[in-house]
């Protein structure tokens, strides 16, 4: 399921999506705030420039939509259906969850949105 070579693995991993040999970020951490969105400019190995074109990355913020949407919509089932809480604080519970999972969204939505656009070669030569 995760063998080099499949998107899954690019995106969860956030390496390089054409070789993946190498991480896209110079922090691997998510949960250090200054370095989240640092990244290398070109990877090492295949030389794939990241940001293919000016704010490339802008795309993200919609596949980002889609996951906070989707994980909105997980926390108010969890916390209304399953534990049977109020309103209230089911969405108490919405507001959490998108605050602490804001830099693992943010990061799974730019290694989405890269792995859109590149595919995976393993014998690219630079």
């Amino acid at each position: 399921m995760l063998k080099k070579g499949s998107k899954l693995n690019s995106i969860l991993t956030g390496s390089c999506p054409r070789c993946q040999n190498e991480s896209m970020y110079l922090d691997k951490n998510p949960l250090h705030f200054s370095k989240l969105l640092s990244m290398h400019e070109k990877c090492s190995h295949c030389d794939l420039k990241y940001q293919i074109e000016p704010s490339f990355f802008y795309g993200a913020m919609y596949v980002s939509y889609g996951l906070n949407v989707a994980l909105s919509v997980a926390a108010f089932i969890t916390s209304f259906v399953i534990f049977n809480s109020s309103i209230k604080t089911a969405f108490i519970s919405i507001i959490i969850a998108n605050i602490i999972l804001f830099p693992f969204v943010l990061r799974l939505a730019r290694n989405i949105y890269i792995n859109i656009f590149i595919a995976y070669k393993p014998d690219f030569k630079k």
